[in-house]
């Protein structure tokens, strides 16, 4: 594994978020409708948290605790979002995470870097299992994890807080095995 890791798809290119990023990533995240759905996304996004967030990356992966890619579309290069593994080395495990900025929502980007992701993770990371969860109002993030072939695990209730608010989420994996069997 090196820090130039770049993942294609048919139409799009996942590579490492650099700080030439951080406005587009402060446009596409800070709508509140991302916020909303998303455990650790703040709103408002203000001046800085886009840089502060980036300048985090590369420690954390040097460590081997985490993958984290832009999602960009290869016909203009556009960033479209972000895609990443939070890993437990000592598992062989990590959790899953997305966000898409609301233009570009219901395209199949979303499904098309998680297949990415989900293949790197297994074949090159070497991770035996994979996993996330969605908070409940957001279907949309059920849909992208049943298309890679995550299986559901359950349903927390209340589970976490947002905002004030408690939330039920739910649980989806897939194991290697699993994973092998589908490709």
């Amino acid at each position: 594994m090196t820090d130039q890791t770049t993942l294609e798809t048919e139409r799009l290119i996942l590579r490492r978020f650099n700080l030439k990023d951080a406005p587009r990533v402060q446009l596409l995240a800070g709508d509140k409708a991302i916020a909303e759905t998303t455990l650790n996304i703040p709103h408002p996004y203000e001046d800085g948290m886009a840089e502060e967030w980036i300048g985090t990356h590369e420690d954390q992966r040097n460590a081997g605790k985490l993958e984290n890619f832009a999602i960009v579309q290869k016909e203009d290069n556009n960033l479209v979002g972000a895609i990443g593994l939070v890993i437990k080395r000592e598992f062989e495990s990590a959790e899953m995470g997305y966000w898409v900025g609301k233009p570009y929502w219901g395209k199949g980007y979303c499904t098309e870097a998680a297949r990415a992701v989900l293949k790197y993770g297994f074949e090159q990371l070497e991770l035996n299992r994979i996993h996330a969860h969605y908070m409940v109002s957001n279907s949309a993030s059920a849909k992208v994890m049943e298309k890679i072939g995550m299986q559901y695990e359950g349903h927390l209730r209340q589970a976490i807080k947002k905002w004030g608010k408690f939330h039920d989420y739910k649980a989806y994996s897939i194991l290697k095995s699993e994973y092998v069997q589908k490709s």
